[in-house]
């Protein structure tokens, strides 16, 4: 049995899979976005579930509410990233919505 508190939240779960999501719809980002947009989008989104994680592994909750308002201002970060992809033309309007409204 896994006794590590982070794999027990659903959140933290479902943003694990965000994270998936967010690598594969980067991956299609011009070459040029390699080490800009791409990149920037990759790091916000594995900070979700990494502040989850840090969080659930501290003994206090309020360490954990500090840890899970990182998490808030990552996916607030990676709002507007997608948002920018969008403006771009990098992603269309389908996975636009699918990624802003998980």
């Amino acid at each position: 049995m896994d006794n590590r508190p982070h794999r027990k939240l659903i959140v933290w779960q479902k943003s694990m899979e965000f994270v998936r999501e967010s690598y594969r719809v980067s991956a299609s980002f011009p070459k040029s976005e390699e080490y800009g947009l791409s990149s920037q989008m990759r790091r916000a989104a594995v900070s979700i579930p990494s502040n989850m994680a840090e969080g659930a592994a501290r003994k206090g909750k309020k360490e954990f509410r500090q840890f899970i308002n990182i998490a808030q201002g990552s996916i607030s970060e990676l709002d507007t990233q997608l948002e920018l992809a969008y403006m771009l033309g990098y992603i269309d309007a389908g996975i636009h919505v699918y990624m802003t409204t998980k």
